[in-house]
């Protein structure tokens, strides 16, 4: 590949908003500035470019776990969500014994030190008995700081997010002690009060594990955790985008509150993402995936998605009928910021990474570069957009 190669002719979506005809000029692995006049250039007229997509909570794709598969076939289920435009990828966790998860640590922060990964997510053991969905309730335990200390000193700096049920005994001083460490503390699974939960904000929370999933609903004289979420600046939200974990009407209820500044979309995907139906499993729990919606063989509690962020951001533009603009802030700068990536990745600007996503005028995946390498190389096109 030539040193330099200006993307032009797509509607490319910045920070500042949408360019008609915009030019990315990426040179090596980054984007540049400015472009030598004799630069190759690929014409994606009709097209929208966008940045790569960042997903802060995804447990594995293509047939493979990222609580249990080897290196191989954690590499295989990064590779099946880049190919879907996720450039960055947090690997998450479900509940296991303490000793076998701070083992599956030390793997994936190998991962995360060759950049394979951006970093870990525990998602459990430190979740509500009340409220925990997919994962093994008899493996559960109260937050334990020391715990969760022996959980991030395993992940050797790459722990980026734990979620925790904040309300249990030790909730509050284990969120104190991931802020100390730098860690995101992320309230979810959770069947905490209205209070308890602006307690643990002020605590240092800052994250809302799939707000509205796992949690207690909202009501009108118990608001629970969703109103203290929701109300809070220094709250950013996850949603799980796939038709199935939301009502439209929660999936706008969020935005309207939260404003597109504070949305991050995720997949909270399982093996079978991008892989298709049959039998799974999630930890040690047994997972049956029919026409693409994952519950538990026994109980059929929803176990997490088959969700990709290619069709979170369709469906939000397509049928949500959001702005692109808030979509790929949902998907791209949201989460970067959160995880403190965003001099790197999240937008398309100079001096970034040559992270981004080539999309027809369906909002169809048609291209994908990471590191200003094709991984997707978009074919030959013909303009689409009027």
């Amino acid at each position: 590949m030539a040193t330099s190669n200006v993307l032009a002719g797509a509607r490319v979506v910045l920070p500042t908003g949408v360019v008609d005809g915009g030019r990315v000029i990426v040179d090596g692995t980054r984007i540049a500035g400015s472009a030598p006049a004799d630069a190759p250039s690929t014409d994606l007229s009709g097209h929208w470019l966008v940045p790569g997509f960042v997903d802060m909570h995804n447990h594995g794709g293509g047939g493979a776990s990222f609580t249990s598969g080897s290196v191989d076939e954690v590499l295989r289920g990064i590779g099946t969500h880049r190919a879907h435009g996720t450039t960055t990828l947090v690997a998450s966790t479900v509940t296991g014994d303490m000793d076998g998860l701070a083992q599956r640590a030390g793997l994936l922060s190998e991962l995360a030190e060759q950049g394979d990964i951006a970093g870990i997510h525990f998602e459990g053991p430190f979740i509500s008995p009340c409220r925990k969905g997919a994962h093994s309730e008899e493996l559960l335990r109260d937050p334990d700081p020391a715990e969760v200390r022996k959980l991030i000193d395993a992940a050797r700096g790459r722990a980026s997010m734990v979620t925790l049920a904040t309300e249990l005994p030790g909730g509050i001083d284990s969120v104190r002690l991931l802020v100390e460490h730098g860690v995101i503390a992320a309230i979810g699974h959770t069947d905490a009060t209205y209070e308890q939960t602006v307690e643990a904000i002020d605590a240092g929370a800052t994250v809302a594990t799939h707000l509205f999933n796992a949690m207690p609903v909202l009501g009108h004289r118990t608001p629970g955790p969703i109103a203290a979420l929701l109300e809070d600046e220094r709250i950013t939200v996850e949603l799980i985008n796939d038709g199935t974990h939301l009502h439209p009407a929660s999936l706008q209820l969020a935005f309207h509150h939260a404003g597109g500044d504070r949305v991050a979309f995720i997949t909270d995907a399982m093996d079978a993402a991008g892989f298709g139906d049959g039998r799974y499993m999630l930890g040690p729990l047994e997972v049956e995936v029919s026409e693409g919606v994952a519950r538990l063989v026994d109980g059929g509690s929803i176990a997490g998605s088959t969700l990709t962020l290619d069709r979170a951001f369709k469906r939000a533009v397509t049928v949500d009928r959001l702005p692109v603009e808030d979509v790929v802030a949902a998907v791209s700068a949201n989460p970067a910021r959160l995880l403190g990536l965003y001099d790197r990745v999240g937008s398309l600007e100079p001096g970034k990474d040559a992270d981004l996503v080539v999309l027809d005028a369906a909002f169809e995946v048609k291209g994908v570069m990471r590191r200003g390498e094709w991984l997707v190389e978009p074919p030959a096109i013909a303009p689409q957009l009027r």
